[in-house]
Protein backbone atom coordinates (compact mmCIF):
# COMPACT_ATOMS: atom_id res chain seq x y z
CA UNK A 1 0.00 0.00 0.00
CA UNK A 2 0.95 3.26 -1.23
CA UNK A 3 1.47 5.56 2.21
CA UNK A 4 2.03 9.35 -0.03
CA UNK A 5 -0.91 11.31 0.59
CA UNK A 6 -1.05 12.44 -2.98
CA UNK A 7 -1.76 9.03 -4.15
CA UNK A 8 -5.32 8.94 -2.91
CA UNK A 9 -6.33 12.04 -4.82
CA UNK A 10 -4.39 11.76 -8.19
CA UNK A 11 -6.92 13.19 -10.57
CA UNK A 12 -7.45 16.30 -8.26
CA UNK A 13 -3.89 16.85 -8.48
CA UNK A 14 -3.64 16.34 -12.27
CA UNK A 15 -6.57 18.79 -12.40
CA UNK A 16 -4.53 21.16 -10.36
CA UNK A 17 -1.43 20.72 -12.63
CA UNK A 18 -3.48 21.45 -15.94
CA UNK A 19 -5.27 24.89 -14.00
CA UNK A 20 -1.50 26.26 -13.30
CA UNK A 21 -0.77 25.50 -17.15
CA UNK A 22 -3.54 27.63 -17.96
CA UNK A 23 -2.76 30.43 -16.08
CA UNK A 24 0.79 30.42 -17.12
CA UNK A 25 -0.81 30.40 -20.95
CA UNK A 26 -2.96 33.07 -19.86
CA UNK A 27 0.01 35.31 -18.31
CA UNK A 28 1.80 34.61 -21.26
CA UNK A 29 -0.81 36.10 -23.07
CA UNK A 30 -1.56 38.99 -21.20
CA UNK A 31 2.64 40.12 -21.71
CA UNK A 32 2.42 39.50 -25.14
CA UNK A 33 -0.28 41.94 -25.07
CA UNK A 34 1.78 44.51 -23.34
CA UNK A 35 4.17 44.07 -25.87
CA UNK A 36 2.06 44.29 -28.43
CA UNK A 37 0.42 47.65 -27.28
CA UNK A 38 4.09 48.65 -26.86
CA UNK A 39 4.87 47.86 -30.92
CA UNK A 40 1.79 49.26 -32.24
CA UNK A 41 2.89 52.79 -30.22
CA UNK A 42 6.36 52.71 -31.74
CA UNK A 43 5.18 52.73 -34.87
CA UNK A 44 2.62 55.65 -35.00
CA UNK A 45 3.95 57.79 -32.26
CA UNK A 46 0.27 58.27 -30.67
CA UNK A 47 -0.58 58.66 -27.35
CA UNK A 48 2.56 57.36 -26.04
CA UNK A 49 1.60 57.49 -22.31
CA UNK A 50 -1.73 55.16 -22.64
CA UNK A 51 0.48 52.71 -24.71
CA UNK A 52 2.84 52.83 -21.58
CA UNK A 53 0.43 52.30 -19.16
CA UNK A 54 -0.81 49.17 -21.07
CA UNK A 55 2.21 47.72 -21.74
CA UNK A 56 3.78 48.45 -18.14
CA UNK A 57 0.63 47.01 -16.76
CA UNK A 58 0.00 43.70 -18.51
CA UNK A 59 3.61 43.34 -18.12
CA UNK A 60 3.37 43.43 -14.58
CA UNK A 61 0.24 41.73 -14.51
CA UNK A 62 1.59 38.83 -16.40
CA UNK A 63 4.08 38.50 -13.73
CA UNK A 64 1.83 39.35 -11.00
CA UNK A 65 -0.64 36.85 -11.97
CA UNK A 66 2.20 34.03 -12.47
CA UNK A 67 2.94 34.37 -9.13
CA UNK A 68 -0.09 34.41 -7.68
CA UNK A 69 -1.19 30.89 -9.82
CA UNK A 70 2.31 29.85 -8.13
CA UNK A 71 1.46 30.65 -4.61
CA UNK A 72 -2.29 29.15 -5.74
CA UNK A 73 -1.08 25.98 -7.06
CA UNK A 74 0.46 24.89 -3.84
CA UNK A 75 -2.06 25.75 -1.77
CA UNK A 76 -4.65 24.15 -3.74
CA UNK A 77 -2.27 20.92 -3.35
CA UNK A 78 -1.78 21.12 0.34
CA UNK A 79 -5.79 21.74 0.52
CA UNK A 80 -6.24 18.57 -1.72
CA UNK A 81 -4.51 16.54 0.41
CA UNK A 82 -5.57 17.66 3.78
CA UNK A 83 -9.36 17.22 2.20
CA UNK A 84 -10.01 20.84 2.70
CA UNK A 85 -10.38 23.02 -0.79
CA UNK A 86 -11.87 25.63 -1.58
CA UNK A 87 -12.22 27.94 -4.41
CA UNK A 88 -9.97 31.08 -5.16
CA UNK A 89 -11.29 34.46 -5.01
CA UNK A 90 -8.28 36.86 -5.40
CA UNK A 91 -6.99 35.77 -8.60
CA UNK A 92 -10.10 35.76 -10.69
CA UNK A 93 -11.01 39.02 -9.70
CA UNK A 94 -7.78 40.74 -9.94
CA UNK A 95 -7.28 39.05 -13.36
CA UNK A 96 -11.32 40.32 -13.93
CA UNK A 97 -10.70 43.94 -12.89
CA UNK A 98 -6.68 44.43 -14.59
CA UNK A 99 -7.62 42.93 -18.19
CA UNK A 100 -10.64 45.01 -18.24
CA UNK A 101 -9.01 48.08 -17.14
CA UNK A 102 -6.25 47.14 -20.11
CA UNK A 103 -9.22 46.30 -22.62
CA UNK A 104 -10.67 49.66 -22.17
CA UNK A 105 -7.59 51.21 -22.28
CA UNK A 106 -6.47 49.45 -25.36
CA UNK A 107 -9.71 50.14 -26.91
CA UNK A 108 -9.25 53.92 -26.36
CA UNK A 109 -5.86 53.37 -28.10
CA UNK A 110 -7.58 51.95 -31.18
CA UNK A 111 -9.97 54.50 -31.01
CA UNK A 112 -7.07 57.08 -31.48
CA UNK A 113 -5.30 55.43 -33.38
CA UNK A 114 -8.45 55.23 -36.19
CA UNK A 115 -9.06 58.59 -35.65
Amino acid sequence: MNDNPESKYIQQHLANERTFLAWVRTCIAIIGLGFLAAGLLLRTHLEHWIGSIVGIGAVLLGGITLGMATYGYFKKRKAINEDNFHSPVLIVLLAFFTLGLISLLLAVLVMIMVI
